[in-house]
């Protein structure tokens, strides 16, 4: 008042002063939840840090480009990492899983499609360097572990073409070793790799069920996963490692059964170095994406010249796993897959 504000105007804030120091802050605080999403759990924070990363990719890949297509992976990239940030607020990573699952899938998605944009874009606008080999940019972190392809003494190697869009694929199989069996195959991703300068990228590995009882997988992880993905299937079946998740829960029954990262890696490392016979496939995105999937879930991808989602399912499932089937069929007509050598015996299963 001393300043010349109005009385009639002081006294009603000097009157209302306590009653809104007593609910301001609940208004304010309400309004700010409005626009901020606050997640406190350990798994929680670890689930969006990885999404994050990948968000923190497609603001980068924007920076000083006017592409729509990039802009718009961006602003789909940050509604899901709203999204996924409000199922965290709301619920355990557990019970919110599948939509978690789906979020994750669709920003690997959009990562990947904005680097494709990227090596486009670079390929458009900069020199052709015909005496460089170029290799897809990922923004997925590192390659598997395990070392270099080794050299085996006369080796045989088949190699073809993938009727999975024209993917190259490749087995390695050493006459001798091959073990007759109507066994069933485990099928699985991994981080991509490259057997050798000039060579396609391969991202998703088919080894027989035996393989899983190699002395070099860890044990008795193996051997216990073997159990379960040979219980009630056909003869020849492939199993994607993700169909087995399907059937443990949803994967919250992993632990009972084994370490399937631990013995995944195992699995690779022996058939980069050559100690099993492997169908090794890179698989197109989508084909990928669904045999990481459940039998019953669905992968959506973003189409930034249509800008619109299409959605893919058990059918296309189907048919990738067909095709995949196709192709080793046509490999052990000549020679089963080697599983490997000193295999540990199967569990013993009794009534």
């Amino acid at each position: 008042m001393t300043h010349g504000v109005p009385a009639d105007v002081m006294l009603p804030v000097l009157v209302l002063a306590p009653l809104l120091a007593e609910h301001l802050p609940g208004r304010l605080g309400a309004r700010a939840r409005e626009h901020v999403r606050s997640v406190e759990d350990d798994g929680a924070c670890r689930y969006l840090q990885r999404l994050a990363a990948l968000h923190t990719y497609l603001v980068q890949a924007t920076a000083g480009s006017g592409r729509y297509e990039l802009h718009r992976s961006a602003e789909i990239g940050r509604h899901t990492l709203w999204d996924a940030a409000g199922l965290l607020q709301a619920q355990d990573t557990r019970s919110a899983s599948a939509e978690l699952i789906a979020c994750e899938r669709l920003m690997v998605q959009l990562a990947d499609q904005v680097a494709q944009t990227l090596k486009r874009t670079h390929t458009e606008d900069g020199p052709a360097d015909t005496g460089q080999l170029h290799t897809r940019e990922r923004p997925l972190g590192p390659y598997p572990l395990g070392s270099e392809q080794t050299t085996r003494p006369t080796p045989h190697h088949t190699r073809g073409t993938s009727p999975l869009k024209g993917h190259h694929s490749m087995t390695q199989l050493e006459p001798g070793h091959a073990v007759r069996t109507a066994g069933v195959y485990l099928l699985f991703a991994h981080e991509p790799y490259y057997p050798g300068p000039g060579t396609q990228e391969i991202n998703t590995t088919l080894v027989a069920a035996a393989t899983l009882l190699h002395p070099r997988v860890r044990q008795p992880d193996g051997a216990q996963i073997h159990d379960r993905l040979t219980q009630g299937r056909q003869p020849g079946e492939i199993i994607p490692l993700a169909t087995l998740t399907h059937e443990l829960n949803g994967g919250a029954d992993w632990p009972t059964v084994g370490d399937w990262e631990s013995v995944t890696t195992d699995l690779l490392q022996l058939v980069r170095e050559g100690e099993c016979d492997a169908l090794s496939l890179g698989l197109p995105e989508i084909a990928r994406a669904l045999i990481c999937t459940g039998p019953h879930s669905h992968v959506r991808a973003y189409d930034a010249a249509a800008d619109q989602f299409i959605a893919y399912g058990p059918t296309e499932r189907a048919v990738v796993l067909a095709e995949v089937d196709m192709f080793l069929a046509c490999l052990v007509a000549e020679q089963a897959l080697w599983p490997g050598d000193g295999l540990l015996p199967p569990l013993t299963r009794h009534p």
